[in-house]
């Protein structure tokens, strides 16, 4: 019975001193061995580990990617338009003992204050160095990928890693934004006024040139004609002076016909002629045949 008495209260305590040197990090953390304040072992891996009890302590850290939202900022892009931007991170406590040495007994609270300052000052030097159209534009990659460089070399300092940054939304102060508005409207239209202006003068100098081709194609096509009228009229004059260097009589003849067609047409004026008279000298003989003048009387 003594050995006993003596042997429980020796098993017990045995019992809670190794349990208390037993502790557990599953795999979602990591978990620093503390002794006094000072970092003695870093558990990263999952599983049991040991300590020593009531001299050294457990702390642990969420070795998870990890989210963190920053309160909505006011930035002066280089155009002074006001702009209130919302932004989150993407982070991990990649180096616990570092982590722990700057943070101290804060934990991931004191850590999400740096990180918070440390977002902020990267926001507003990125994007107080370009104009407003460029963060309200789509094509915002660029702004948020030097937001990132800034972040990590910053938190690597405290031991975290920055995995991404987004900017969640960039809109005008509610103050501002009728006036921006409406400035915004002037540029683009005074921006259309200048397309127009430059379309009309485009316009007016295809016209010029349209109607100088058009000038230049009508004199040389009248130029033209003019050079086969005038050959086809001295042609036509040379067809003539053969015909009547060939017979007179018949050109006379025919020169008259026409000239009978022309005199008799419809609507012509009415004229009295002499039948004898030498317009009729050719309706007067029944062969064609001119008639011969009738000789002058002899004196007696």
């Amino acid at each position: 019975m003594k050995k006993s008495a003596i042997l429980l209260p020796i098993l017990f305590v045995a019992i809670i001193v190794a349990y208390s040197s037993i502790f557990i990090v599953n795999e979602k953390e990591k978990a620093l061995v503390l002794q006094f304040g000072q970092v003695k072992a870093v558990k990263e891996e999952p599983g049991l580990a040991f300590k020593i009890p009531l001299i050294q302590e457990v702390v642990y850290y969420d070795d998870r990617i990890l989210s963190r939202d920053v309160e909505p900022l006011e930035v002066t892009p280089l155009d002074d338009r006001r702009l209130i931007v919302d932004a989150f991170a993407r982070y991990r406590i990649s180096d616990v003992e570092r982590f722990r040495r700057a943070v101290g007994s804060g934990g991931e609270r004191a850590g999400e204050a740096r990180l918070d300052s440390i977002l902020v000052a990267e926001i507003r030097e990125v994007l107080g160095g370009v104009t407003s159209n460029d963060i309200l534009s789509a094509d915002r990659v660029a702004l948020m990928s030097q937001i990132r460089a800034g972040a990590v070399t910053e938190a690597r300092t405290l031991g975290l890693e920055v995995i991404d940054v987004r900017l969640i939304r960039t809109d005008l102060p509610q103050a501002n934004q009728g006036a921006t508005f409406d400035r915004m409207r002037a540029e683009r239209e005074r921006e259309a006024t200048d397309e127009r202006a430059r379309g009309n003068e485009a316009a007016q100098r295809v016209r010029a040139l349209a109607d100088r081709t058009v000038v230049e194609l009508v004199s040389d096509a009248n130029r033209q004609a003019e050079i086969i009228r005038g050959e086809s009229d001295a042609k036509r004059n040379g067809i003539f002076a053969s015909a009547y260097g060939s017979d007179e009589e018949f050109f006379e003849f025919y020169r008259s016909l026409t000239a009978y067609e022309l005199a008799f047409k419809e609507g012509n004026s009415s004229f009295v002629l002499s039948p004898d008279g030498d317009f009729f000298k050719y309706l007067g003989s029944a062969d064609g045949v001119k008639a011969p003048k009738a000789p002058a009387a002899l004196p007696e």
